[in-house]
């Protein structure tokens, strides 16, 4: 099977005017490791943009011969710019060296349980487009008719040259999708259509470029380490809120995936109900939970997906599902941070950022209520990346694979 690529950030310090080191043992000179290098030196200026050609020699480790040579065949290939000059006190001014976003570009395919969203993502992770479909609940074929339609609509709307740049296509999808036949309403013999479905193939066959596949979850914290708030801390836990509550965990700044890529599934975590009934985190801090709420009073929860504003015309009903999202995660954290003492703890999810603010907060407050006797609390943080974190995760996927390079990147085959 294809692996799947799990993204970590590309440093292991703070050296110089806060440039961080890729490699500490440095880049190799053989040319059978060209390759190596280059990628090496696409990280380090992805991590620390307006490196001259001399901060890179000295942060890889490679001989500043190497670094022109290099340097000039990634500017030919149009994956580095230069900038303006910079003058300093003594000698030749220095040229800072950026990724040229239009260098590369990919796709990422968030498949969630009530829609779905399409991404196109250029090399420095800014979103250029995206569509979304939502939907009452997967499925195989209309998954497939959704990605051929959208890939379709925004590579037309690139150039020749940048169609030739496409990297590939990531996918974000849950873990065993097959078992939420009740959660999400729909018939048994649906969702067990997903059991025979290997989405790299079906998705392989109606795209001409590699495709990758990550956990939704683990994709989220992926892009929350890479582009959020991520590279601030050295371990955290990563909570994201979407119909089903799931996260990842980061340590020494490495995403860990577990053996089966499902690491950091804090929806399974044992959280009693307020009536002190057994339950799990997924039943208390979900948004499947506000959709159940919404439709007990005759409204309509497929708004939830389809019109952000909606969310702020819940009044009464939104406020009670905070609450209740918020004990559910301050008593999921504090268990987490008695098994590993995490530096923060980070919560995003698929609703409009106040939405989110909210959360986090009544979070915090949630926690300090808490018995914290023999843990260190946590700083609990809002996510920066924001509800499309599972897709821009996905698309992260065919960058890492062919452009750059992490000294934790690993290629694991999932199970």
């Amino acid at each position: 099977m294809t692996p799947s690529l799990y993204i970590n950030p590309d440093i292991a310090g703070d050296e110089g005017q806060g440039a961080r080191p890729l490699h500490p043992g440095g880049g190799a000179n053989q040319l059978r490791v060209r390759a190596y290098n280059e990628r090496l030196v696409l990280s380090l200026v992805r991590r620390n943009v307006g490196l001259s050609k001399a901060d890179i020699a000295r942060l890889s480790g490679l001989s500043a011969q190497t670094v022109s040579v290099i340097m000039r065949a990634l500017e030919k290939d149009g994956l580095l710019k230069r900038g303006d000059p910079v003058r300093g006190k003594v000698g030749k001014p220095s040229i800072p060296m950026a990724l040229d976003p239009d260098g590369v570009f990919s796709f990422g395919l968030k498949i969630g349980r009530r829609s779905a969203e399409l991404i196109l993502m250029d090399f420095v992770g800014t979103v250029r487009a995206s569509l979304n479909e939502a939907y009452k609940y997967p499925t195989p074929d209309g998954i497939r008719k959704f990605v051929r339609a959208s890939v379709e609509q925004l590579s037309r709307d690139l150039s020749a040259t940048h169609r030739q740049r496409i990297a590939g296509i990531g996918i974000a999808a849950p873990f065993e999708l097959w078992n939420w036949v009740e959660e999400v309403g729909a018939p048994p013999e649906d969702m067990s259509a997903w059991r025979e479905v290997d989405l790299i193939d079906i998705i392989g066959e109606i795209v001409p470029f590699p495709v990758f596949q990550q956990n939704d979850a683990t994709a989220a914290c992926g892009a929350e380490l890479v582009f959020g708030a991520g590279p601030n801390y050295s371990d955290f836990a990563y909570f994201f809120i979407g119909s089903f509550i799931g996260g990842g965990v980061v340590l020494n700044q490495a995403l860990y995936a577990g053996k089966t890529g499902n690491a950091g599934a804090f929806g399974s975590m044992p959280v009693p109900s307020r009536s002190g009934h057994p339950s799990q985190l997924i039943d208390q801090a979900s948004i499947f939970v506000l959709e159940e709420m919404l439709t007990r009073e005759g409204r309509d929860p497929a708004l939830l997906w389809k019109d952000p504003d909606y969310w702020h015309q819940l009044g009464a009903t939104l406020d009670l599902w905070i609450d209740h999202t918020a004990r559910g995660l301050a008593i999921a954290i504090t268990s987490v941070c008695s098994v590993i003492d995490f530096e923060a703890v980070i919560v995003d999810g698929g609703f409009p950022k106040d939405v989110c603010a909210r959360i986090v907060d009544a979070t915090r407050k949630a926690t300090l209520k808490l018995d914290l006797q023999g843990i260190a609390p946590p700083h609990i943080e809002q996510g920066a990346v924001g509800s499309a974190a599972r897709a821009i995760g996905a698309a992260s996927l065919p960058l890492f694979s062919r452009y750059l390079l992490d000294q934790n990147v690993l290629f694991k085959q999932m199970a």
